[in-house]
């Protein structure tokens, strides 16, 4: 359904549960910076009231995640660290398309948004159904599904609003450089790492 090029070693759950304290940490921040982007979108585009709806729903349920991550983080006994460069995603951010025309560069802040929803959810599936804390393994099942509905909106937006776009041809074109990018991350105690 993702259409991801390259999936996730089931190995990587393992180096995500020898540092909880760290991948939830870096997890946290995920929601916080996800939520951003969604606020972003809306003071970007608030002439479409169905974007703006659905993003604060989003932006809002991010900040939710956020919290959850945090009380399980506090529960544990464990210290959020500061917030760090998401190599991943910056790299993604030189992909998009900042030329062009203000619905090309529209779309594509639309599609970085769904290729990292994309990704985020199958990595909730690689923790939901490999590591062995219980808790956050249904903890992560239940974020995946969110994760997979926020990609389909960011994706179905992209596909109402582009004008002067062809979604599929540069959807694919992310999937494309996202299928190489993720060869270099996988082996550190991060989302996208």
């Amino acid at each position: 359904m993702l259409g991801l090029k390259l999936l996730t070693d089931p190995r990587w759950a393992n180096i995500a549960e020898s540092n909880l304290e760290e991948i939830l940490s870096d997890h946290a921040w995920c929601e916080q910076k996800a939520a951003s982007n969604a606020i972003t979108l809306i003071t970007q585009n608030s002439e479409h009231q169905d974007l703006v709806d659905e993003l604060t729903a989003i932006a809002i349920e991010e900040m939710q995640h956020f919290q959850m991550v945090i009380d399980i983080i506090k529960q544990r006994g464990y210290t959020l660290s500061r917030e760090r460069k998401d190599d991943y995603v910056g790299r993604l951010v030189k992909f998009s398309k900042k030329d062009g025309s203000r619905n090309q560069a529209f779309i594509d802040r639309l599609l970085f948004a769904a290729m990292i929803e994309a990704r985020s959810c199958e990595r909730f599936r690689v923790l939901s159904l490999n590591i062995k804390d219980e808790e956050l393994a249904k903890f992560y099942h239940e974020l995946m599904v969110s994760e997979a509905g926020h990609y389909t909106t960011f994706l179905n937006f992209a596909r109402k609003y582009a004008t002067d776009v062809d979604v599929e041809k540069r959807w694919a074109a992310w999937l494309e450089f996202e299928g190489e990018l993720i060869q270099s991350f996988g082996t550190k105690e991060a989302i996208h790492g």
